[in-house]
């Protein structure tokens, strides 16, 4: 469109004129006005030792409209829980960041590139609010 190529991809121009992809349009959260890159939150939590794999979506909030959910796989003999990783993460969070909780999974639903299905892991919390995205 207008000589752009719209792929849905949100980013920005480094300092040094590199193009820095941030994240994907669709899969960006916005709670309480603010926009919550999912993958700046996956950042965080991949950085806890007994966390395998991550994934971040946003489910609906009463308040915010929107809130972060984080579905891990936990690394095998993790001895974390779930509210752990919850403060764990949200100690190193910026506040519009925090998650409204954390489940765990055994396996996430990815495509024939291995890319994680967050619209599939999005739609039952949507659905149980009469509501689709």
């Amino acid at each position: 469109k207008d000589g752009w190529l719209h792929t849905g991809d949100i980013g920005h121009i480094d300092d040094r004129g590199r193009i820095v992809i941030t994240d994907r349009k669709k899969d960006m959260i916005v709670s309480g006005g603010f926009n919550v890159f999912p993958t700046d939150v996956e950042t965080v939590l991949g950085g806890h030792p007994d966390v395998l794999d991550v994934t971040v979506i946003g489910v609906p909030h009463e308040k915010w409209g929107e809130a972060a959910l984080a579905l891990v796989i936990p690394r095998d003999g993790a001895r974390v829980t779930e509210a752990d990783l919850k403060a764990w993460a949200n100690d190193r969070l910026a506040k519009t960041q925090r998650l409204v909780g954390v489940e765990f999974r055994a396996e996430f639903p990815r495509n024939a590139l291995g890319k994680v299905l967050k619209r599939e892991l999005r739609a039952p919390y949507w659905a149980a609010e009469g509501r689709v995205i």
